[in-house]
């Protein structure tokens, strides 16, 4: 089958991705000292902000088993991801770090790639 080694990447990024989520909401909702200084976020409050990381984190930690089995909920997940984590790198690339940004832009298109080529058959698709 055509993109498995893909899929089983993005799947693991999800896991992985939502495991820190879900870390960083306990920490927000904790009032933590990661979150210290002038750093200015979205959400005022650390409480909303810990909630808001938590749900998105369990949806993501689901969506990454849910990829790994196979299923279209996780492979809509992982596109979704995959194509914010596109726009955010992309949106980033004038900062501190320009580099890592296109690599992680590259990264995220390449996962979206082959998570919407798995499954197809390689002769259907001319290879």
């Amino acid at each position: 089958m055509r993109g498995v080694g893909r899929v089983v990447f993005a799947a693991i990024l999800l896991l992985i991705v939502g495991t820190l989520n879900v870390i960083y909401g306990i920490g927000a909702l904790d009032d933590a000292n990661i979150f210290v200084g002038d750093t200015r976020f979205i959400l005022d409050d650390l409480n909303t902000l810990g909630w808001v990381l938590i749900i998105i984190g369990v949806i993501q930690f689901t969506g990454g088993f849910s990829l790994m089995s196979g299923n279209a909920y996780g492979q809509v997940i992982g596109i979704v991801a995959g194509s914010l984590g596109a726009i955010v790198a992309l949106l980033s690339i004038g900062g501190e770090y320009p580099w890592w940004s296109l690599a992680v832009f590259f990264v995220c298109v390449w996962v979206v790639y082959g998570i919407i080529v798995y499954g197809e058959d390689e002769e259907a698709a001319g290879v």
